[in-house]
């Protein structure tokens, strides 16, 4: 007899769906490092689904640097950061983002989901209130789901509508605002000089999320929280090594009577592995080349305005994106299978948002850039996502 729980999950048929028309964009195995043009099943394919902003993956200074931390420190360390999993790379790496972003403290996790999802329950209580962003990612809204503080929804950096909420709230407890950056997948940026002054007004606590932002925003790369010249108003930033950084991991950076709370009630942290050695190294030369090599972020934001226009010149929606990652709206789930497919065929690798990570109405193709692309590369893509969404009457 089947047990219930099979029973219940075998009736879970939508990828089978989409892989029954040929059309399943998911899990593509990559048989190359991740630059500009990646292999899959042997061929050249121009990788626009990245989120190596700086493209610095393959980077030599960084793979020299992951090499020797395994010949030093191991593979792995066999424990949490908590008990027997603190090198003394982790300390440096936490000294070194404190002083990136302007903070007294930071603390590193093995992933950036971690993060969210470890630090934000841990910040307000059942009397205490957290707002968030309705477009939040993932991970905040995990963590959002495992806190008993009183949770409210703004609409989509709106400031009315947050102040609307902020003015719900008891004046007497604690409210926490938690924000991206860069929303990951609109492109678009928190506005975050009004969102400081509500949190002033109303007595509130600011976290902002830096994953889609450090590398791209701010002196030499130091975040979108640099670039309004307001980290010193924001109480904790947040940020992941996966994207401009190379590697994977995240960290969490305020005062230290925050990180020392954090260090000892955070549960994500205390009973998870901590990051490689590799890992951990890389982090740190990649941190030495973003500072050192200000050539990428200055091309990274040149070709990101030359594909902003070439996109609204095709006739594409775009929302609100000013940054390098454009969405191509779609507006139809099967439609942008469809046209993942059809670029996948001709070479470019894009990445498909449908429902329910998305409304129906608001499905998108993800195009991300790598400061490494060339304006020839950019150009080759807008002329084959542009003919295959005229084929099928997207533009």
């Amino acid at each position: 007899m089947e047990s219930l729980l099979r029973e219940k999950l075998a009736q879970y048929k939508e990828p089978q769906k989409v892989m029954a028309l040929g059309l399943y964009p998911y899990f593509r195995a990559i048989e190359s490092d991740q630059d500009t043009v990646v292999q899959i099943d042997g061929k050249p394919v121009l990788m626009f689904g990245s989120n190596s902003y700086l493209g610095l993956t393959n980077h030599p200074k960084i793979k020299e640097a992951a090499i020797k931390a395994i010949e030093k420190y191991g593979t792995g360390c066999a424990g949490s950061r908590f008990l027997n999993g603190t090198l003394d790379i982790h300390l440096e790496l936490e000294n070194r983002l404190a002083k990136l972003v302007h903070k007294e403290g930071a603390l590193v996790y093995a992933t950036g989901f971690t993060v969210n999802s470890g630090v934000i329950p841990c910040l307000t209580g059942k009397d205490d209130f957290l707002l968030y962003d309705e477009f939040d990612h993932a991970s905040i809204i995990e963590g959002k789901r495992l806190s008993f503080s009183k949770q409210i929804k703004y609409k989509h950096n709106d400031m009315d509508s947050l102040e609307k909420m902020l003015k719900k709230c008891d004046p007497d407890r604690i409210k926490l605002i938690v924000s991206d950056a860069v929303f990951s997948m609109e492109g678009d940026v928190a506005k975050l000089p009004e969102m400081v002054a509500l949190a002033k007004k109303y007595n509130a606590s600011l976290m902002i999320d830096e994953a889609h932002s450090l590398g791209v925003f701010g002196d030499k790369g130091k975040g979108l929280c640099n670039h309004f010249g307001l980290t010193d108003d924001i109480d904790l930033i947040m940020g992941t090594f996966s994207k401009s950084l190379a590697s994977i991991g995240g960290f969490i950076a305020a005062d230290n009577d925050i990180i020392n709370y954090l260090k000892h009630t955070s549960r994500t942290l205390i009973f998870s592995a901590s990051i490689t050695p590799a890992s951990t190294a890389s982090v740190l030369a990649a941190l030495d080349v973003m500072e050192e090599e200000s050539w990428r972020q200055e091309n990274l934001w040149k070709i990101t305005k030359h594909s902003l226009e070439a996109f609204r010149n095709a006739g594409f929606e775009i929302g609100h994106t000013s940054t390098p990652i454009i969405p191509l709206y779609v507006r139809d789930n099967a439609k942008t299978f469809q046209l993942t497919h059809m670029l996948m065929e001709d070479g470019v690798f894009v990445n498909p948002v449908v429902s329910p990570a998305v409304r129906s109405e608001d499905t998108l193709i993800r195009f991300s850039l790598m400061a490494t692309h060339t304006i020839a590369q950019i150009d080759e893509a807008v002329e084959k996502i542009t003919k295959n969404a005229k084929l099928l009457g997207i533009i």
